[in-house]
C-alpha cells in the first residue's frame, strides 16, 4: 500500500480518557437536566479514569430557564469530571448588552435575548420605546445578574483540544492556525467552515448550526439539534476511536 492509497488515521482523544460534549442548550434547563442524568448513568460504567465534560456555548436565549443553566453549570454537573465551558455567541451578545447596550440590543433581543432578560426577572416589555429603554435594561440585568454568573461569563474559553479533536462554538477558517483564529471566527462563522472539506488537522467538534440530527463528517461534527425548539439536546461521547451519541 502506498502513502497514496492509505486510508486516514482515525481521530482519537487522549488513552484513559473518556470526552462528552454537549450542544448549544439555549436556556433548555429541562432537557440539560435529562442529558446530565443519561451522561452520569453512562459514566458510571465506564472504565476510563479521566473525564471531560466540554459545553459548546449558547447556554441562554430562546428558552425561558437561561439562569437555571447556568446555575446547574455552576453546581459540578459531572461529579469528577474536568468541565470545560466554551464561549457562544450568545454569551458574547449577552456581554457586550453589558457594556454597549445600543450597539447590539437589537440583534440580541431578536435573537432570543428577551427570554434571558426574563429569566433574570427584567421584562424587556416595559423598557421597549422608552429612549433609554436599552441602557435600563442594561443596567437592570447587571444589577440582577449574581456575581458567580458574571464570573461564568466572562471566563468562558473559545476553544479546546482533546487528541485529535478540537472543540469550538461555531467553526474555524480554514487553512488558518489555530492561535491565529479569531474570536468573531470562532464565534460566528458558517458556511465558509461548513462547506470546506479541507483537513484542519483535527476534527472540529461545533454547535451554532442547527441541524436536525448530529452531522459527522470527516473533518468536524456538528452536534447542535436545535434543543429550544425540538426538544432534542445533543452529546457526542468521545473514547479512543470510538464515537456516539447522546440524546433527550
Amino acid at each position: 500500500m502506498t502513502a497514496r492509497d492509505a486510508l486516514p488515521v482515525p481521530a482519537t482523544v487522549p488513552e484513559d480518557t473518556r470526552v462528552y460534549a454537549i450542544g448549544d442548550i439555549h436556556g433548555r434547563a429541562d432537557l440539560l437536566s435529562d442529558l446530565l442524568e443519561t451522561i452520569r448513568k453512562d459514566a458510571a460504567r465506564a472504565p476510563e479514569r479521566r473525564t471531560v465534560l466540554v459545553t459548546l456555548g449558547d447556554y441562554v436565549d430562546r428558552g425561558d430557564w437561561s439562569r437555571h443553566v447556568i446555575d446547574m453549570l455552576l453546581e459540578d454537573p459531572l461529579p469528577g469530571a474536568e468541565l470545560v465551558t466554551l464561549k457562544g455567541n450568545h454569551e458574547e451578545l449577552l456581554l457586550r448588552f453589558l457594556e454597549e447596550p445600543e450597539d447590539v440590543a437589537r440583534l440580541w433581543i431578536g435573537n432570543g435575548g428577551d427570554a434571558t432578560l426574563r429569566s433574570y426577572g427584567i421584562e424587556p416589555s416595559r423598557y421597549l420605546g422608552l429612549a433609554d429603554g436599552w441602557q435600563r435594561m442594561s443596567r437592570l440585568l447587571a444589577e440582577a445578574l449574581p456575581a458567580a454568573h458574571r464570573r461564568f461569563y466572562e471566563g468562558l474559553r473559545l476553544h479546546h483540544v482533546e487528541g485529535g479533536y478540537l472543540f469550538v462554538h461555531a467553526g474555524i477558517r480554514p487553512g488558518v492556525a489555530l492561535a491565529e483564529q479569531t474570536a468573531e471566527t470562532l464565534l460566528w462563522v458558517r458556511d465558509l467552515f461548513l462547506s470546506s472539506e479541507a483537513d484542519h488537522g483535527a476534527v472540529v467538534v461545533h454547535g451554532h448550526t442547527v441541524a436536525w440530527t448530529p452531522e459527522e463528517r470527516a473533518n468536524r461534527i456538528g452536534i447542535d439539534t436545535g434543543a429550544f425548539m425540538t426538544g432534542r439536546l445533543t452529546c457526542l461521547v468521545l473514547a479512543g476511536e470510538e464515537r456516539r451519541f447522546l440524546s433527550t
